[in-house]
């Protein structure tokens, strides 16, 4: 007798198996615990978090199309004469990376379209996690008691920029070899130990033997795997410490007001995802990017204006540019070049203290507490005209990359423009302090004054005493609640110790706090409020 099976049956037995096969992992492994804990997460629903995401899911298409690139190319620098279907380059010697590189763009099917995305999506990964820190800076996301987690974030923007440096640096055509050039040039300049660092990175002298191997195996085994790990490392603590979130009506510090992430911000991250790879594709599509076949195999005598690297290594490569000349000492049997020592320290410098502000911010306010709700940006001037001060900064540095580009497009001379960004670099940044620090000021005004009398209607009217008066359009319980629910934070005070003694180290602090509250604006009382409705009707 022959049994028959129904479409029903085998449904349930395929469910029946994945039943057991799910509580048989579950068992040895409970993840259904972690899951549940992970899906009840609540996260707010804010377009400035998103920048977070894009940076995640570029990096995420890096690897997609990093897989296919690594299948075709060749990481050799053994000389050899293309022999490919780009007609134009056919017998000119070359190394094999570039062969292969050619060979990608033009002999393989979709290659030039995956060399593109990889490319954009590299750009796009290193722009969004610049743009997640600015947004995370201007609010105080970083304070406690994520301090850590922004530290994790600064060294992925130093993994991303080292991940796109090593990248196009790979297909040793005119830019990646003058790029190397450039570096071997400031390790040189190292006092004792820079011609040795420059050996063991090249592996012998300029350009080595193989140094687009060793740049290959960093690219794809060493920083996608660090760079894999801090994402997991920050996306840890993003769930261990909660999300922050923006001010306004039922928020508070204890709890997060958003959606949880099963099922409703996982079905939007997905779509998310699908929208930023799909831009991703349109743009490499359309938009051409870095036509080795235009520049030809390494040779530094083309090089010219307009050798430009990739935008995020254009403040290393300003600083450089804005350095006079000439700076050079006999000290100890060996050459200082300061022209190369100087921008060195100063973009250490730069780096170092945007990866220790939280802490410094924390030494000089003194606040412990922890803070899952975010600021308003003119709500903490100080931190806020630093922020653009360092921008500032950091926007001339760029720009210098560019000097040559604009003398010959606006027919300036190239001694003009240099020195007219050499000022900007020291007087930029002061000026963009101060000028931030009075708009905050002024707008923390503008607020307290609408929270208290209301918004200006434009409608005059005529009191019964013969007073002309604006009539104001009272705010909203909420519009109330987001131009209120700031602290004022005060400097702090100056006690002696045990001692009573005042160590300098405490007047140093109590002198950069001052420095940091000072033209508060205090925001109104409970009891203004009040007043000033009473007085409204």
């Amino acid at each position: 007798m022959s049994t028959v099976t129904t479409p029903s049956t085998q449904s349930q037995s395929g469910s029946t198996f994945t039943a057991k096969a799910a509580s048989y992992i579950d068992d040895r492994t409970k993840i259904g615990v972690a899951v549940k804990e992970f899906g009840r997460k609540v996260f707010p629903d804010h377009w400035s978090f998103l920048l977070g995401e894009v940076a995640l899911y570029s990096f995420v298409v890096i690897l997609l199309s990093g897989t296919f690139l690594t299948l075709f190319f060749q990481a050799t620098m053994i000389e050899t004469h293309y022999t490919g279907p780009y007609v134009p380059m056919k017998g000119v010697e070359m190394s094999g990376a570039m062969a292969s590189t050619l060979d990608i763009s033009f002999g393989v099917r979709g290659g030039l379209l995956m060399r593109q995305v990889h490319h954009w999506a590299a750009l796009l990964f290193v722009a969004s996690i610049g743009l997640h820190m600015l947004r995370i800076f201007f609010t105080g996301a970083f304070r406690k008691p994520r301090e850590l987690n922004w530290l994790i974030g600064f060294v992925l923007f130093v993994l991303a920029m080292a991940e796109g440096f090593t990248g196009y640096s790979l297909p040793d055509d005119v830019l990646s070899g003058n790029g190397l050039r450039i570096i071997d040039g400031i390790i040189k300049a190292i006092p004792v130990v820079g011609t040795y660092l420059s050996f063991f990175f090249f592996g012998g002298e300029f350009p080595g033997t193989d140094i687009v191997g060793r740049l290959y195996m960093l690219h794809i085994m060493l920083l996608p795997a660090l760079v894999i790990l801090f994402v997991a490392l920050h996306l840890a603590f993003v769930v261990i410490h909660k999300h922050t979130q923006y001010p306004g009506p039922g928020k508070t510090q204890q709890n997060v007001v958003g959606f949880p992430v099963l099922p409703v911000y996982a079905a939007k991250a997905g779509g998310f995802f699908f929208i930023v790879f799909g831009v991703i594709m349109l743009i490499a599509t359309f938009v051409g990017i870095n036509p080795i076949w235009n520049y030809g195999p390494y040779d530094p005598s083309p090089v010219s204006a307009g050798t430009q690297p990739d935008w995020y290594i254009g403040f290393a490569d300003g600083m450089l540019r804005l350095i006079p000349p000439g700076l050079e000492t006999e000290w100890f049997g060996y050459t200082w070049s300061w022209n190369m020592l100087i921008p060195l320290i100063i973009i250490g410098i730069f780096l170092i203290l945007v990866a220790i502000y939280p802490f410094v911010e924390a030494w000089v306010t003194g606040d412990q507490r922890e803070h899952h709700i975010l600021d308003r940006p003119r709500n903490a001037p100080t931190r806020t005209a630093i922020g653009a001060a360092g921008v500032t900064f950091y926007a001339v540095m760029w720009a210098g990359a560019s000097s040559d580009l604009m003398a010959t497009h606006f027919q300036l001379s190239m001694e003009g423009v240099i020195h007219a960004l050499q000022i900007l670099l020291i007087l930029g940044p002061i000026v963009a302090y101060v000028v931030t620090k009075r708009i905050c000021l002024a707008l923390q005004k503008k607020d307290r004054s609408i929270a208290l009398h209301g918004y200006e209607s434009g409608r005059i009217v005529r009191l019964p005493g013969g007073e002309y008066v604006e009539v104001h359009k009272p705010v909203s319980e909420y519009e109330r609640w987001e131009l209120v629910s700031y602290h004022s934070y005060e400097p702090l005070m100056l006690r002696p110790n045990d001692d009573g003694r005042i160590p300098f180290s405490r007047r140093l602090r109590s002198g950069f706090s001052r420095w940091f509250f000072e033209d508060r604006v205090v925001p109104p009382t409970q009891g203004e409020l009040d007043q000033a409705e009473h007085e409204g009707h």
